[in-house]
């Protein structure tokens, strides 16, 4: 068995994490965060998104935070936009890299975002013509790629169809495959990338797992030994999907990093500063980590 000998970690919890919490960070909170998630030797922060404040009011000040980030040499701060008007403000802000979305769930799409999937990629093909014009870096999401709230269970082949479409019309360099309500198993896991990467080379996905059912570190082992060599996770666990039931959010950035650790992987991460930036946020929200890594070996064990 073979394993990547270096896994690049994609901290979302500035972004995926708070956007969902009621109770609003400050712009000053939010980039103490993002700066102690790079000292804790994370190379991609994703630091926010230009949706409208009225449909997500966590990300209204996405732009001071940028703009007020202590930007280092070699960190990425990617940025999500929905649309031509969400890049212009990026653009406006100085970002160097974006993320756009799709789902790989007809009726998650018109739920989430009221299009169908092909609308949403038709839609994203201003944002995308115009970030390659200015040399703009672009990463695709593609939510549901294991199971859907409305739908069940997801075709791998559909998964494969949107992803494709993704690199190919969108000009992606990177696929970041969401099991967004959490419900994938290891096997399931296996499989979807084992049948994705036999089109699209191995190096271009990245796994995003939630962890509503306690699968995620199991999905995630599963995968890197298929080779996949990109995660995404939330510091203490912040996020989830409001759609999913008992969403638990993200798998936490501390219980991958533990993990990745003992499978002898290297990360570049530094496990008792990332604790420190989880226990950060977690005290401004008022509530523990919810990373059993955080809980076991930081300093709030009660």
């Amino acid at each position: 068995m073979s394993y990547p000998e270096f896994i690049k970690i994609v901290e979302v919890g500035p972004r995926d994490g708070l956007q969902n919490e009621a109770k609003i960070v400050p712009t000053e909170v939010k980039i103490a965060l993002i700066e102690k998630l790079v000292h804790a030797g994370l190379s991609v922060v994703e630091s926010g998104s230009f949706v409208s404040p009225k449909w997500v009011p966590q990300m209204a000040s996405s732009a001071e935070v940028f703009k007020g980030i202590n930007k280092q040499a070699g960190i990425s701060y990617p940025m999500l936009v929905p649309n031509l008007k969400g890049l212009e403000a990026a653009l406006e802000a100085g970002a160097q890299e974006i993320a756009i979305f799709a789902a790989a769930s007809e009726t998650f799409s018109q739920k989430n975002i009221n299009c169908s999937i092909e609308e949403s990629i038709q839609r994203f093909q201003q944002v995308v013509d115009v970030a390659h014009q200015q040399n703009i870096k672009i990463r695709g999401y593609l939510s549901c790629v294991m199971g859907c709230p409305y739908e069940g269970d997801i075709d791998p082949a559909k998964v494969l169809e949107v992803a494709q479409r993704l690199i190919s019309d969108a000009g992606c360099y990177e696929i970041s495959l969401g099991d967004t309500v959490g419900v994938g198993t290891p096997i399931q896991a296996r499989k979807l990338i084992e049948q994705i990467s036999q089109v699209i080379p191995i190096h271009q996905l990245a796994a995003h797992f939630h962890d509503t059912y306690g699968q995620a570190l199991a999905n995630l082992s599963a995968v890197v030994e298929c080779g996949v060599s990109v995660i995404d996770s939330s510091v203490s666990g912040l996020g989830g999907c409001p759609y999913a039931r008992g969403a638990s959010g993200n798998v936490a950035t501390e219980d991958v990093l533990y993990m990745l650790n003992g499978m002898g992987i290297e990360t570049g991460v530094d496990l008792p500063r990332l604790i420190e930036a989880g226990e950060f946020i977690s005290d401004f929200l008022g509530r523990m980590p919810a990373s059993k890594v955080a809980l076991a070996l930081g300093n709030k064990i009660s």
